[in-house]
């Protein structure tokens, strides 16, 4: 097995990180995705974690010079304004559910109902976590 962990070229919505992920993991991409708009609503890191992976991760099918960290990081930028001139069709229904999935966490925080009071981010956030990992197990012992 010589996995390697790239950036998807085809199935691409923001640099293609969470096809490269999900591809590495035998995964469905919009798990990837999903568990992205969670960490960054529970956990808030996710933007900091996907620019790094964005930097980090060479693209599919293409040959690593062993360029500079500076190169990558310029590449990331061409990337980006290609993605964000003509953005993929699948990306509003993305940010679309964050965003609903973000009101609706604040809207549930603001009622203040006493069996309501576990819905909290650090409560929330471990929860995202055991499930994730558990469904990545799950999904390693049923290719087995």
């Amino acid at each position: 097995m010589n996995k390697r962990l790239t950036r998807s070229r085809t199935d691409v919505i923001l640099g293609g990180v969470c096809s490269g992920l999900a591809n590495y993991l035998g995964i469905d991409p919009v798990f990837v995705r999903i568990f992205f708009i969670l960490v960054g609503i529970f956990g808030g890191f996710a933007v900091l974690l996907y620019l790094i992976l964005w930097v980090v991760m060479p693209q599919e099918g293409v040959v690593e010079s062993g360029g500079a960290f500076s190169e990558r990081a310029q590449q990331v930028g061409t990337e980006f304004g290609w993605a964000v001139s003509k953005p993929n069709p699948a990306a509003a229904v993305y940010i679309g559910v964050g965003l609903i999935l973000a009101g609706l966490f604040a809207f549930l925080r603001s009622l203040n109902i006493e069996w309501l009071q576990w819905l909290d981010g650090r409560l929330v956030w471990p929860l995202i976590l055991i499930v994730g990992g558990g469904f990545l197990i799950y999904n390693a012992f049923k290719e087995k």
